[in-house]
């Protein structure tokens, strides 16, 4: 709302500032830092208070990795709440709230975040590792997901771009129209991004440190997007007003780097579901606002290996009766192969740095 601030400019030239992109969203970023870091201790507080904490699995289902994590037993959860509000908050007063992609975003964000806080609060209040069953998550992420699709493929800024599919590498799209396809390929999208999110957050840490990353890339994008310019040259879709979800990125970015000050070793407390399908649903749902789907794979590849272990683990038991890891997702694997908590934190932040790059230099290499 800020931005309207630049219609005074001509009583006070300095106003100008509020109409570029770049300033709000570096505006947007350290607000939602300031405001995470700010909240988080009165919200740690007001959690414990409620005695929101952290299930942890029985030893009868995994005594290996209980003894491994029985210290976080009773740290709070549902910690997502911190960044829902930091990132919605920093959005509202630096990005344009006349332009779609801000609400639709946003909107898909507190929609899997009420889903992953009645799961959280499911399970604090059976004091059990189930929550939410499944199969009411996926109903909730189909709905969300088809309502986003149904959303691009109307509205004019999205209608020409929203059916094309765009592979990373390659100049062209793969093809025209996805048709009635594409809010089954949102679904996937969606779901799956979500979900990989939602299976790395297992150590302080690790899910939200990734999150860093793979906002910074999807801000850069959302830039170079929105500029008509930007985008003949490097051969992207261009995304009129895009350039206000460099904002919304940026303000996830800074709530993520806040919401880290607590939650790196040792944690005072846990995103829970309310923060990882939230923060996965919604990079979802800027990759495909831009038309970088595919491309959120490359960038969010340390998501994609945590989901793919446990699909892989899951498919091998359930054919061969063997398993390929020690444990799934991949984390707790390291985990019990001797690696310490924070080992495997930070050697997962490097690979995620590194799909990051990988990620940006397909904009060079088409």
């Amino acid at each position: 709302m800020l931005y309207y601030l630049h219609l005074l400019s001509a009583e006070w030239s300095p106003l100008r500032l509020f109409r570029y992109i770049t300033f709000r969203a570096l505006m947007a970023a350290l607000t939602a830092l300031v405001i995470s870091l700010l909240l988080g201790p009165w919200v740690i507080r007001r959690l414990t208070e409620l005695k929101l904490g952290q299930p942890i699995r029985t030893a009868e289902e995994v005594h290996r990795l209980h003894e491994l994590h029985r210290q976080k037993k009773g740290i709070p959860t549902m910690g997502g709440v911190l960044i829902l509000l930091a990132v919605v908050l920093g959005s509202l007063l630096w990005a344009r709230p006349n332009v779609m992609f801000v609400w639709a975003t946003l909107g898909v964000m507190l929609g899997l975040g009420a889903i992953g806080f009645v799961d959280d609060w499911m399970k604090v209040a059976r004091k059990q590792s189930r929550g939410l069953s499944a199969r009411a998550k996926l109903a909730g992420q189909i709905a969300l997901a088809f309502a986003l699709a149904l959303l691009f493929v109307w509205h004019p800024a999205t209608r020409d771009t929203a059916q094309k599919l765009m592979v990373p590498f390659y100049k062209h799209p793969v093809t025209a129209h996805l048709g009635l396809l594409f809010p089954i390929f949102a679904c996937l999208v969606l779901v799956g991004a979500s979900n990989a999110v939602n299976l790395t957050d297992g150590l302080d840490g690790l899910a939200i440190g990734c999150t860093i990353t793979v906002a910074l890339v999807y801000t850069v994008l959302a830039y170079l997007s929105s500029n008509a310019k930007f985008c003949a040259y490097l051969q992207i879709p261009y995304v009129p007003s895009a350039g206000e979800l460099a904002v919304v990125c940026a303000a996830l970015v800074g709530a993520s780097m806040g919401f880290l000050w607590y939650n790196c070793a040792p944690a005072r407390v846990f995103m829970g579901d309310t923060g990882s399908l939230a923060v996965g649903g919604f990079l979802a749902a800027v990759a495909l606002a831009l038309k970088q789907e595919i491309l959120l794979m490359v960038v969010g590849g340390v998501f994609v290996l945590e989901a793919l272990s446990v699909i892989l683990q899951v498919a091998s038991f359930k054919l061969t009766g063997r398993r390929i890891f020690a444990m799934a997702p991949l984390h707790h694997h390291f985990e019990l192969k001797g690696w310490s908590e924070t080992t495997v934190v930070i050697r997962f932040w490097i690979l995620s740095i590194l799909f990051a790059l990988v990620g940006l230099s397909s904009l060079k290499l088409r």
